[in-house]
């Protein structure tokens, strides 16, 4: 684990972008930050761990809403500075209820949105 850790290159705040991708679609789901200690606990668990710069903590892909992401493959970019993230979502990625995040697209000067919400927002947080 030591050697896998040692190649990343972290950011200036030990933070590295790592994107999301469903592993038998190639639908981009998502885009989060990892630090070495949620990288580590990814790779021993299989279950998708995140940094959460907003909360400071640990964030468990699913802790809350129930919509996981089970890590099928790890990958590091050429640069060494950003991960793809293989996995099989479980449920919706966004906390906007749809299955990505990308769901705005720019069309005519605009953004449109492209996906509406497949699960209610407050159901998936218990609000």
């Amino acid at each position: 684990m030591t050697h896998l850790l040692s190649t990343i290159k972290f950011d200036v705040t030990g933070l590295i972008p790592a994107i999301a991708q469903q592993h038998d679609t190639g639908e981009v789901l998502m885009m989060a930050w990892m630090n070495a200690e949620s990288v580590e606990e990814s790779l021993r668990t299989g279950q998708v761990c995140y940094w959460s710069r907003s909360r400071g903590k640990l964030w468990r892909k699913g802790e809350t809403s129930g919509q996981q992401q089970k890590l099928v493959e790890m990958r590091l970019d050429c640069d060494g500075d950003t991960l793809l993230l293989l996995v099989d979502q479980q449920g919706v990625a966004c906390h906007t209820g749809r299955r990505n995040c990308f769901f705005l697209a720019a069309r005519g000067g605009e953004w449109v949105e492209i996906a509406k919400p497949l699960v209610d927002p407050e159901r998936l947080y218990h609000r």
